[in-house]
This record gives structure tokens, sequence and C-alpha cells, in this order.
């Protein structure tokens, strides 16, 4: 099946439909692929959404990627089109990071960029341990091996069970009064444009967040216990891995601080951007985020 995704101002960009199981085989998961105009020739770029996001969530970045790169964007399971798990346990970094291999696997693609929005950056770092010959590169967006506790309450503080809404205009409501102190220039229709990125319509007609509420599970306490206590390590295993990382000017969930340190102690090609006007997290259409974003994917993502 082939969709069309629309931009205004842009001309549409088809992507197909693709079903595919997960690792533990239990769950039927859902990614977009966009290959329809280059034929799946181009290199594979692998996109993965934050915490409470979907494959959506990339609709701004693909139309400055897609004429160049295989994408290949997922819900990851418990978000969007894929089945929630009914085991909350399994909502966490290494279990997604299995079913991204069991994705790339059912389409061939044999090595992949990695690009990573919160959480997705973590499931990138993961996948690239875990099997570190099949990663080209990783672009991490807004996230590393430290979490600023500021960051994780505010989130924690929003994510879980929510009233639906009863109009678009009423969900694009709720995301800018979540989400405006990170975008602050966006406008009434940035913000319904977004709300319709992140939430869908239920059969009754009612609008609601495209993630199952128990993912709240996996973000609970000062140190939630689907993440290491201690990331560094995982960053430390990935020294040679040639990484991006792209940080909202005003982030409150990846400190300044944290990246000087990544590039420290990476010995690695290491690109760090600060996208102004941005907390978390940059949504990726930035001219700060593309800049720094195309030529790191030209020389890496192969």
């Amino acid at each position: 099946m082939t969709h069309d995704q629309a931009t205004p101002g842009a001309v549409p960009i088809s992507f197909r439909s693709h079903r595919y199981r997960s690792a533990c085989g239990r769950l039927e998961l859902f990614a977009r692929i966009y290959d329809v105009a280059n034929r799946g020739d181009k290199p594979p770029l692998l996109l993965m959404h934050g915490l409470t996001r979907n494959s959506a969530d990339f609709e701004p970045l693909v139309e400055h990627l897609a004429p160049h790169y295989r994408l290949v964007v997922p819900d990851q399971r418990g978000r969007g089109l894929s089945d929630y798990d009914s085991d909350p346990a399994n909502y966490r970094p290494d279990i997604y990071a299995a079913d991204m291999f069991a994705l790339l696997d059912g389409l061939g693609v044999g090595r992949a960029g990695l690009v990573g929005t919160s959480m997705g950056g973590l499931i990138a770092m993961v996948m690239a341990v875990m099997q570190p010959d099949r990663v080209t590169s990783i672009v991490l967006n807004d996230v590393g091996p430290q979490i600023e506790a500021a960051g994780l309450a505010r989130i924690q503080g929003y994510v879980g069970p929510m009233q639906d809404a009863a109009s678009w205009d009423e969900a694009a409501a709720r995301c800018a009064a979540v989400n405006a102190e990170a975008l602050p220039d966006l406008g009434p229709q940035d913000w319904l444009s977004f709300a319709r990125r992140t939430c869908q319509k239920t059969p009754e007609g009612s609008i609601r967040f495209a993630y199952d509420p128990a993912i709240a599970t996996s973000t609970q306490g000062e140190q939630p216990a689907t993440l290491p206590p201690d990331l560094w390590p995982l960053w430390d295993a990935l020294a040679e891995m040639p990484v991006l990382v792209l940080r909202g000017g005003h982030s409150d969930l990846l400190a300044a601080a944290t990246v000087t340190e990544m590039g420290r102690r990476h010995s690695g090609p290491f690109t760090a951007c600060e996208v102004p006007g941005r907390g978390h997290a940059p949504i990726l259409d930035e001219p700060a985020a593309l800049m720094a974003l195309e030529p790191f994917l030209q020389t890496w993502a192969v």
C-alpha cells in the first residue's frame, strides 16, 4: 500500500506501509518505507522516534532526506499503528533494538545509518553496541549518556493516561501546552500539524495521543528501571563510531556539558551542533540541524 505525505507547500512524498513481526514474535509492528522514488537503491537510514511519538514525527525531515536515502521509519511497539504490548516491562531500549534488527532483517538491510530522537537515540546506541558491524553512523537528536533530572521530571509529568480531545483544535492546544517552551516559534497551524503527527482519531471520533499510556511505567523514578544506572559505558563502547549530536539550545534533557564530555571521550568522528531556539527536542527541519545533518550523512551514512 502506498500513501502520500501531505506537507503544505511541498510535493507529496510517497511511502509504503510495511508490517512485520516483533523480535519476540508476539506483536505486529508497523513502519513507513520511503523508497518509492529511488527504488531502494539508495543508502538506508533507520529513523527512530521519541517516547511518545511515532513514525509521523519525521515527516518534516523526510522531504529533505527521501531523494537521497532509503528511509525506514518505524512505529515502536506501543506507538502509532504498531501493536501495544500487554507487558509494559517490555517498553525498554534493548527490546526496541531487537525489534529494529528484526525490521532490518525482514527488509534485507544489512547495514544502515541510524537517526534517533530522544528515546530513539538510546535505541541507536544500544543497536550499535549489539551489532556494530550493521551500523554505519549515528545521529543523536537531543539525547546522550546522561539524562538531566529536570527533563526527565517534565516528561514524567505529562506521559500516561489522558482524556481524549474532542477535536483536532483541542488536541493541538494540548500539544502546545506540553511543547511550547521547547518550540516557541510554532504558530496555530504548526501546532495543528504537530497534533496530526502525534495523535490519532479513535473509532468514536475523538482524538488521543498515539501511544499506549502504559509506556509511562518505563519513565518512573529518578532512575527508570528500563535504563542502566550508568549510560556512559554504553557511550564509551561506541568510541570509533561516527556520531553527530544535535542539541536543542535550551534543552532540559541534554546538557551542553554532557555533549562536551561526549566529544572528549570519543576517539572516532564526532560532530556536535546546537540548534538555537529549540528545547527538547529539535524537529530536525531547522536550518541549523539540516546544515549539520546533510553533510554528516553524505560522509558517513554509506
